[in-house]
């Protein structure tokens, strides 16, 4: 089986697994993948360092977006304050929601087995 490529990994909804990026420096560093938040017709994935880097806390998580180079796509690390606030603020909507969505499937779980 053919190995996928990091952004293959990150969106790919089977896969949960690390993802291996390299940095400026060619050096790989490997990232939990924590979600990916399409925001304004554009999609930014969430990764967090397995070791954080120097400066960073320990949950701290770094925001990517997706680029579309001469239709090779790219991750970046996107840098403005402004958005990054955006994405972290969906994806806290959208993990409000899988709770809620998580505690009414128990809740008619248990009404059908009364």
């Amino acid at each position: 089986m053919e190995e996928l490529t990091p952004i293959e990994k990150i969106f790919s909804e089977d896969n949960n697994d690390n993802v291996v990026l390299y940095n400026g420096e060619d050096k790989p560093v490997e990232f939990e993948q924590v979600a990916i938040v399409p925001l304004d017709d554009k999609d930014y994935c969430i990764l967090k360092p397995v070791v954080p880097f120097e400066g960073m806390e320990e949950n701290d998580a770094i925001v990517f977006v997706l680029n579309e180079n001469d239709d090779e796509p790219s991750l970046e690390v996107e840098t403005d304050e402004a958005i990054v606030d955006k994405v972290f603020d969906v994806y806290y909507e959208m993990l409000e929601e899988a709770i809620a969505n998580d505690r009414k499937q128990a809740e008619d779980e248990e009404d059908e087995e009364e």
